[in-house]
């Protein structure tokens, strides 16, 4: 670290020598030597050293010492991956696999301290299965701003790509916006929301960043991490669950190679995907392709009990809220009333009504 060293003052046959002394030493020491000045001109003496010391100071960029190298500069990401574990068992309903992959997965990324190539992940599932609940939460325990970190960038097909005829000009500035920010901080986290309505096409530019090489455009990108979520594929992980049921199985007995063929042959097969014609899926990209089944009813009731924990309910009351809220809730198929039509999307703004 760059510093001045305050070297301490010695009297010497009357006057002020300065010899040895550092960080932390007294400025002034106590007693006299015949014939030397007053103690008021060594205080004067003292009191202009550290004016001139504190000149230098203010001279200083200090934000030259913040991120002064990049490649190795780690911004402002702070993982606490035990944290996360922790928090996924307890409040994350009914996903097993999501536990496993994601918990693995970072696991292996964060402790590499040169990684081939970004860690790429695609969130698939049916709507309020915890897609959005489980990247804001990776967010929270990988930042230490969360969500309000300069180096997490969220995008919307809405509100930042909602035309279909300005593709090629988003295209432009999703590219320039992945490099700018990746030249800023390596360590940067980018989500995309709801990929399932994105323009085909849009996506291609993103390629070049999420491949095995050293650098792109001049930028160091290996340490980035990419999170897509999108409703693809969540009717063939629903199938997949209703035929484990129906077959007596158990839904944690479930693996990934149960899923991934089905949700890969939706995406590539859907010419309106985010990732139509893209590369990203054909030139396999994509680390960890991350399924998130359909919820049941106590997986539903389970999500009620985590917001109702916050509210600080008599036990009795919580258990009869929770029970309304399962209840007014709507599940598929209509012969078996298995599945809750929208996860644990709404129940929140349901238990509201029950209070």
């Amino acid at each position: 670290m760059l510093g001045i060293v305050v070297r301490e003052p010695e009297l010497r046959g009357g006057e002020v020598w300065i010899v040895g002394g550092g960080p932390g030493s007294s400025c002034c020491r106590s007693g006299m030597a015949a014939g030397a000045e007053p103690a008021w001109g060594r205080v004067l003496w003292c009191l202009g050293l550290l004016r001139l010391v504190a000149a230098a100071v203010a001279t200083w960029d200090l934000s030259s010492l913040s991120c002064g190298f990049r490649a190795f500069c780690e911004c402002d990401f702070r993982p606490d991956l035990r944290g996360l574990e922790c928090d996924l068992a307890q409040h994350l309903a009914g996903q097993h696999l999501v536990r496993q992959l994601v918990t693995k997965g970072l696991k292996a990324f964060v402790e590499n301290p040169a990684p081939a190539k970004p860690l790429v992940m695609s969130f698939h599932g049916w709507t309020g299965t915890g897609k959005s609940y489980v990247s804001s939460m990776l967010v929270q325990y990988l930042f230490r701003d969360g969500m309000a970190s300069p180096h997490v960038h969220h995008f919307s097909p809405v509100i930042h790509f909602p035309h279909a005829d300005q593709i090629e000009r988003y295209q432009s500035d999703l590219k320039q916006w992945i490099l700018g920010n990746l030249t800023a901080c390596g360590r940067s986290l980018f989500l995309f929301d709801e990929v399932d309505k994105m323009h085909p096409g849009l996506l291609g530019v993103l390629r070049p960043f999420l491949g095995p090489s050293w650098v792109v455009y001049g930028t160091n990108y290996r340490k980035a991490i990419f999170i897509f979520l999108s409703n693809a594929g969540g009717e063939q992980i629903n199938q997949v669950a209703l035929d484990a049921w129906r077959a007596h199985r158990d839904r944690e007995e479930l693996q990934l190679r149960d899923l991934e063929p089905a949700i890969s042959k939706a995406i590539t097969d859907n010419p309106h995907h985010g990732f139509w014609q893209s590369g990203i899926v054909e030139d396999q990209l994509l680390d960890l392709l991350v399924p998130f089944l359909p919820l049941q009813r106590h997986h539903v009731r389970h999500c009620v009990t985590n917001e109702l924990a916050q509210l600080g309910l008599a036990q009795q009351q919580e258990e009869e809220v929770a029970q309304a809220v399962v209840d007014g809730t709507a599940f598929f198929p209509e012969e078996e009333q298995l599945f809750s039509s929208n996860g644990c999307k709404t129940v929140a703004s349901r238990i509201t009504l029950f209070l």
